[in-house]
């Protein structure tokens, strides 16, 4: 007995371990003694002590089996974990190898959540398209050699590979995989064992208690087990033996054998890799496809599957049959990319954070629709809308703004319980509060704004900026026309709600909002509301509020669906959303580092009003002043004095500049960073030599957003608001004034700082783009070369002003 623990504990010093099929009765017990030999212990640390660069998750030890999770949010509490790894995966696209860069990162993902408290296991195909592989090139070689020796005899014969049995081939692969798997987890400082099992290893009571047990010995033991199927003597599967109920599955593919041991071993999460997406509702590649996100039981009929993986013996029919037979044991289930080199070196990781990657089997169905499908009714809805009259439109908007004042009682109620949760859980800022609170006044001010907004609406969509006579009878217009499908986040601002809701109504964009759960309740009697509004045009389907479990990222990854992203909220906010949304472009600025410049030429008395408003105001708001830049020739003068007192007054905390500094025997505390937004009754002074040192700090450390110059100097303000790349540059005004209302559009959707599209404040102008309609009679391109009869004339047309659908008289 001592000699058979020495030996198991040598095998677990190389990170090997081996357990055959056919397991004695006391080979749980030799595993068990094992864990009391002194090295055992320590390779439980091992791995954390290699990882110690990655945060160490605390995951829940326990959870209620029998039930799976019934949202991708809930993934992250899983703790027993089953990765099944498809052929197609493990294999090369040449089917000349192993893929091991794509098995390496899958290697790396499964050891970074074992060190999390996991426990991982396994399913692996590959040894038989491994061992083909392997054959193939022994028997070339072979037939190589054999003509090399009869090259004289003239008997050269084409080399042909014959066919090969499968069984043969898992025997010669399946040696060679596992010794990859073990060099691959050794780095990780993980041990690994090896499993192969037949489906006759589950009819036989003794064996299924045997393999359970020593599977639950090596988790507890943190070796991470590897299991195939031992395809070098599986017989053959029995037709229609599949499915017989949730304790009988045929394992005749991995599919399977995945299944039925997550559901033997009460895993909580079955993460199935394979070469497409997940599952869709036709063949992938057909026009029609669309990737499920999330499958129930009694979807099967509405599928129709295409053809097999090129290696391997499953298909996508058969993994939704072990996946909605393992959901019908207990265990979650997610189908995903396995092989797409984007998403292959954190595809698993992602699935357990609860990130929408590939197909979630639930089930749960939700009373609504999915997050895809409200974005195609809106996107169905918004054509109609941009179908509509103008007078239409602002009909809509104007009933819209009268509900706002007829339901205010309805409104401020469902407001109240949202104040109240917040105020209870202490989780919100004063600032934020602030925000998230309504009243009789801020709703009749936005019944105010939604009118003006539908006065302006008139005359936005289907307006000609451009017509040019290209050659007789050939007319062209440039027209504008909505974006398409907008979506807006916004933090603890209900208010936000119809003010946008109103702008995309009036530029004719379908809209999908998504607001904090802080504001869900007055959310959601808002968007009644609106949707009530759109009603009496037939168009309730354009605003749709997202009220699922749908995290920011998921949304800012439906590129195929979502036209512009519009952030409304704080800067990490916007920051987060723009690393996301890495196909669909985002309108917003991350920071709002606005500077004031005061010239050495500048009034007193506009200083110290420009200054206050600039900073204290709104210290929260994006334009306000972050940054104090004070020409050198104002240091030691009244006016630099009232400044600074005027400052104290305030109580705004002052950080010095590094030049401002060092003209100071004892300054405030020194900035760390010249580019902050503090976003608080704090700012930064510093001291420039001249306008052109102000315009290239304020290139240097500004966000783009908003600055100002204070001078009576017009020369140098006329350099100033020309050289100044911002998209607000004011002269001897306050930086409060970058504001859609106050520019007079209304309302705004917020403010970007990008270069292209919209710029500055954007209102309903900011969220159209155009097209290009040529009007002919006939006409070829052929007819305007050197052998046809016509010529450009390229004429411009005068526009008179003309609404959507009419024309004028050339």
């Amino acid at each position: 007995m001592l000699l058979q623990r020495l030996a198991l504990c040598s095998r677990l010093k190389a990170g090997r371990w081996t357990v055959p099929a056919k397991s004695c009765p006391s080979l749980a017990r030799a595993v068990s003694q094992a864990k009391h030999l002194p090295v055992c212990p320590s390779l439980r640390h091992a791995a954390v002590r290699h990882w110690s660069n990655i945060p160490f998750i605390t995951v829940p030890l326990t959870r209620a089996h029998g039930k799976s999770f019934a949202h991708r949010s809930e993934l992250k509490q899983a703790k027993r974990i089953v990765v099944k790894l498809g052929s197609a995966v493990v294999t090369r696209g040449d089917e000349c190898g192993l893929a091991l860069g794509r098995l390496a990162s899958i290697v790396e993902q499964v050891a970074v959540l074992q060190n999390q408290g996991r426990e991982m296991m396994i399913v692996t195909s590959g040894a038989v398209a491994f061992g083909k592989q392997r054959l193939r090139h022994e028997i070339l070689l072979s037939q190589s050699v054999r003509q090399a020796l009869h090259s004289g005899q003239n008997q050269l014969k084409d080399m042909s590979v014959p066919v090969l049995e499968a069984r043969a081939c898992a025997a010669a692969g399946q040696s060679g995989l596992m010794a990859l798997y073990e060099a691959m987890f050794t780095q990780y400082s993980t041990c690994t064992a090896q499993i192969l099992v037949t489906n006759l290893d589950f009819h036989d009571e003794q064996k299924r208690r045997n393999l359970n047990s020593t599977l639950h010995e090596l988790l507890r033991m943190n070796i991470v087990p590897i299991i195939n199927t031992n395809d070098a003597v599986v017989p053959p599967p029995e037709p229609n033996s599949d499915l017989q109920g949730v304790n009988v599955i045929s394992i005749k593919d991995n599919d399977s054998l995945a299944a039925r041991l997550a559901v033997e071993m009460k895993a909580d999460l079955l993460i199935a890799l394979s070469d497409v997406e997940g599952l869709y509702d036709s063949p992938p590649g057909s026009d029609d496809a669309k990737l499920i996100d999330i499958f129930y039981p009694g979807d099967q009929q509405s599928i129709t599957y295409g053809t097999k993986s090129r290696v391997g013996i499953g298909g996508m029919e058969a993994k939704v049959k072990a996946a909605l037979w393992a959901l019908q044991g207990g265990t979650s289930v997610v189908i995903a990319n396995g092989t797409h080199p984007k998403v292959t070196g954190h595809v698993i990781t992602d699935i357990v954070e609860g990130k929408k990657v590939g197909t979630f089997f639930s089930e749960v169905k939700p009373a609504g629709p999915t997050v895809e499908q409200q974005t195609e009714m809106a996107r169905h809805g918004g054509r109609t809308l941009a179908s509509l009259l103008p007078e239409q439109r602002s009909e809509i908007i104007c009933h819209l703004a009268d509900l706002l004042t007829e339901k205010k009682d309805e409104i401020l109620d469902a407001n109240k319980k949202d104040m109240d949760l917040a105020v209870s859980t202490g989780r919100l800022t004063p600032a934020l509060l602030k925000r998230l609170s309504l009243s009789p006044a801020k709703l009749n001010s936005l019944a105010i704004g939604l009118r003006q907004i539908a006065v302006s609406s008139q005359d936005s969509v289907g307006r000609v900026l451009r017509r040019t006579r290209v050659a007789n009878n050939l007319e062209l217009e440039q027209i504008t026309v909505p974006i398409g499908v907008l979506l807006v986040i916004f933090e603890s601002r209900p208010d936000c709600l119809p003010q946008v809701s109103a702008l995309a109504i009036a530029s004719g964009n379908a809209l999908l909002l998504k607001g904090g759960k802080e504001a869900a309740n007055t959310n959601r009697i808002l968007h009644q509301l609106t949707q009530e509004a759109l009603s009496i045009h037939g168009v309730k389907d354009a605003v749709q509020l997202v009220s699922t479990r749908e995290e920011v990222e998921d949304l800012c990854r439906l590129d195929k669906m979502i036209d512009l992203i519009i952030p409304r909220g704080s800067s990490q906010l916007v920051r987060d959303i723009q690393r996301a949304a890495k196909g669909i472009p985002v309108l917003g600025h991350s920071e709002g580092i606005c500077h004031v410049y005061v010239d050495s030429d500048a009034s007193i008395d506009k200083v110290i009003k420009i200054v206050r408003d600039s900073k204290c105001d709104y210290p929260a708001a994006c334009n306000a002043m972050e940054t104090l830049l004070v020409h050198r020739d104002l240091l030691r003068t009244p006016l630099f004095d009232q400044i600074i007192d005027m400052l104290r007054v305030e109580r705004v905390k002052i950080h010095a500049g590094p030049k401002f500094a060092s003209y100071l025997t004892f300054s405030p505390s020194e900035v760390k960073s010249l580019r902050t937004e503090y976003g608080d009754l704090e700012c930064c002074i510093e001291v420039v030599d001249s306008m052109q040192d102000a315009i290239d700090h304020i290139h240097k450390y500004g966000s783009s957003h908003t600055d100002v110059i204070v001078t009576e100097n017009e020369e140098t303000a006329e350099q100033f608001l020309q050289q100044l790349d911002s998209a607000c540059v004011f002269w001897n005004a306050s930086s409060r004034f970058a504001d859609g209302y106050r520019f007079g559009l209304g309302a705004e959707v917020g403010i970007s700082t990008a270069r292209i599209h919209a710029r500055g404040p954007v209102g309903l102008e900011g969220l159209l783009t155009t097209k290009w309609v040529l009007r002919g009679d006939g006409h070829t391109a052929a007819d305007f070369s050197e052998q046809g009869s016509m010529k450009y004339l390229h004429e411009n047309i005068p526009i008179a002003h003309t609404l959507p659908g009419q024309r004028t008289s050339n």
